[in-house]
């Protein structure tokens, strides 16, 4: 009998019964026919479930018995049939339902894409390292052990458990390759890991520095980009975890003895000490930075005490103001620091040339003006960046490489070597700050009596690059604002020197002092200099025109000390930190050179005893001292010895 012949026989026995039974009266119970032959495969197969719809264990072994007999479904009253939950009605199915059960091979080849991805990324992650050189191939051909451990924990929970243990945990993986993403941006730039504690600061001075090099468009673009593959990491990262625990709990069996083999293979690996490429095959990154970060954590909260106690410890603090710097009294002391200036521009064969002779003749042109000079090497705290800790560090006496000590140190009442003029009572004392452009409470530490920032100048010229104002302006400025002005008060100043600064380009260029104007002859300067984009695709030309920037820099100091300075001057220049590692690559020292030009002979005597090399150009083996060595050196040489 057909399907459609036992429904009208259905339909025609209910209206004869219902015509029989008085309104009002209850039927009789009907005892329901059983099935038509044949109606079963008459409905059709049920459908599959979806690939991406996987079931858990417990509902996998639901669907699929041991026992294949069909259950007895019992007595069902007549009628129309109605969707159940195992078959939806058609018109509830949505598109891509509906798509997935016209195309299950190309659902099938998807699902397993989307997992074989997951797993990639999953492993990618367990084993990515911190630093951009080691991003190799041979890094990922190894057998990490966090997610063997993480695999072992799922197999034995229960389905909810196990859901919360997989999104955790690829929230805390997302989490670390972020990390990881960071400290190659800070060990490219820096040398030095991302600090948990107190880095977060640098964030906004790394947008600004964009802002400021490459314009306001593509910093912001920059940053959305960063949320956005932060934002994707952190939602993927836990999905791709959950989508292969789900994988475990279908086939559990097989996925016990592939954790039991991946954990034997590892053990063996451990055991035997097996290398790829210098490399041990049985990994454990991710513990290993977890551990690093909590270790650092650790010693930031331990290093706030001991940097506490090094503060407190000044030999000079109690030194009478009129011993003080006795040595310098009716002397104009000027503090250069020249960006990015370090011992590769001096010593490395790609610079080095141009750098070198413009020390030679600097050398000379200051002894035809009546100068001498003695250079040596200071290693800075820092490389790549952060200028202000190597400043910190030079004029405080103490070892300044984070943000948390610069906050310290920044915020007591240590004695720097500027203040210690100030002290005196006998000193102006002044700072040109071009590179600052908003409020710097600091100049209270620092004992500047006056600030000329980037917005005091006077500056009506273009930026070039990052620098807002070019050292030849900020020479002329100082000139024409403090040191040419009549006083009969000796002055010290401290002048940092930013055209040096990355990206270099584009350069200023030297022109007459009598030209520097306002600063609007640079306009066409600037237009002439080269594009930082052109620049920074190619190593090499980084390299040259980062020696070129520093060629400027000394230039316009030695021409302003023989055309401005006299009898009273005396200069102390340094560079602060070397450049990035894209100019000195990433083994490269962190010295950086010092030189102190005196036209009174007197002066020089007093430091006779350092051991410097005559000149601007120190030798390869002149003395090289920790930076923050040089204040008490400083201090001791030109302040009478205490009773």
């Amino acid at each position: 009998m057909s399907l459609s012949s036992a429904h009208q026989r259905s339909a025609k026995d209910q209206a004869d019964s219902t015509e029989q039974t008085p309104p009002g009266d209850a039927p009789e119970e009907a005892v329901a026919e059983p099935a038509p032959e044949g109606a079963t495969e008459a409905a059709g197969p049920e459908p599959a479930p979806a690939p991406d719809d996987e079931p858990d264990a417990e509902q996998a072994q639901a669907d699929d018995p041991v026992d294949p007999a069909p259950a007895d479904p019992g007595p069902t009253e007549p009628g129309p049939t109605e969707p159940g939950p195992t078959e939806p009605a058609p018109a509830a199915k949505n598109a891509l339902t509906r798509w997935r059960e016209r195309h299950p091979d190309i659902t099938r080849a998807l699902s397993w894409s989307l997992t074989v991805l997951a797993g990639v990324l999953v492993l990618f992650a367990f084993l990515m390292p911190d630093r951009l050189p080691q991003l190799t191939a041979s890094r990922f051909v190894r057998v990490p052990a966090e997610p063997i451990l993480l695999a072992a924990l799922l197999l034995v929970l229960p389905p909810r458990p196990r859901r919360v243990v997989a999104v955790l945990s690829g929230f805390v993986l997302a989490l670390l390759v972020v990390l990881n993403c960071v400290d190659m941006g800070f060990y490219q730039t820096l040398q030095r890991p991302f600090y948990l504690l107190f880095d977060w600061s640098l964030f906004a001075d790394g947008l600004s520095f964009l802002k400021d090099s490459a314009g306001g468009t593509t910093a912001y673009g920059a940053l959305a980009g960063a949320l956005l593959a932060v934002l994707a990491l952190v939602v993927l990262m836990p999905l791709a975890i959950v989508r292969l625990s789900k994988l475990m709990a279908r086939h559990p069996s097989v996925a016990r003895r592939s954790t039991l083999v991946a954990g034997v293979v590892w053990m063996t690996c451990a055991t035997l000490g097996i290398q790829v490429s210098g490399l041990s095959v049985a990994a454990k990154v991710a513990g290993q930075r977890v551990r690093g970060q909590v270790a650092m954590v650790q010693q930031g909260l331990a290093d706030r005490k001991v940097f506490a106690e090094e503060v407190a410890n000044d030999r000079f603090a109690k030194v009478p103001s009129e011993q003080l710097l006795s040595g310098l009294r009716g002397k104009d002391v000027i503090f250069t620091f020249i960006e990015s200036y370090g011992r590769g521009a001096v010593e490395d064969p790609a610079m080095a040339p141009g750098v070198d002779a413009v020390l030679r003749d600097g050398t000379r042109q200051l002894a035809d003006a009546g100068f001498s000079a003695r250079s040596g090497w200071l290693t800075s705290p820092v490389t790549g960046g952060g200028s202000w800790l190597a400043h910190t560090t030079f004029l405080s006496g103490l070892w300044v490489p984070d943000q948390q000590r610069y906050r310290y140190v920044s915020s007591s009442d240590r004695m720097t070597l500027t203040s210690a003029f100030k002290r005196t009572g006998d000193f102006r004392t002044v700072g040109m700050m071009p590179g600052v452009t908003r409020a710097w409470p600091e100049s209270k530490f620092f004992g500047l009596d006056h600030v000329h920032d980037s917005r005091t100048m006077g500056y009506q010229g273009p930026k070039f690059g990052w620098s807002p104002v070019p050292d030849q302006y900020t020479l002329s400025a100082f000139e024409r604002l403090e040191h040419g002005k009549a006083s009969n008060q000796p002055m010290m100043s401290e002048i940092i020197l930013t055209s040096s600064h990355n990206p270099w380009a584009p350069i200023p260029r030297t022109i007459g002092w009598d030209e520097v104007g306002d600063g609007s002859v640079y306009d066409a300067i600037q237009k002439e200099g080269k594009d930082r984009e052109d620049v920074w695709k190619d190593a090499a030309l980084v390299r040259q025109e980062y020696g070129k920037a520093i060629q400027y820099s000394l230039t316009n100091l030695i021409d302003f000390v023989t055309k401005y300075g006299d009898e009273n001057t005396v200069l102390v220049f340094l560079g602060d930190h070397q450049p990035v590692s894209t100019v000195v690559g990433v083994n490269a020292s962190r010295d950086v050179p010092v030189a102190i030009v005196a036209h009174d002979p007197k002066v020089l005597d007093q430091v006779s005893d350092w051991g410097w090399s005559d000149g601007l150009q120190p030798g390869h083996d002149a003395p090289v001292w920790r930076m923050d060595s040089f204040r008490d050196r400083f201090l001791s040489a030109f302040t009478s010895p205490q009773p």
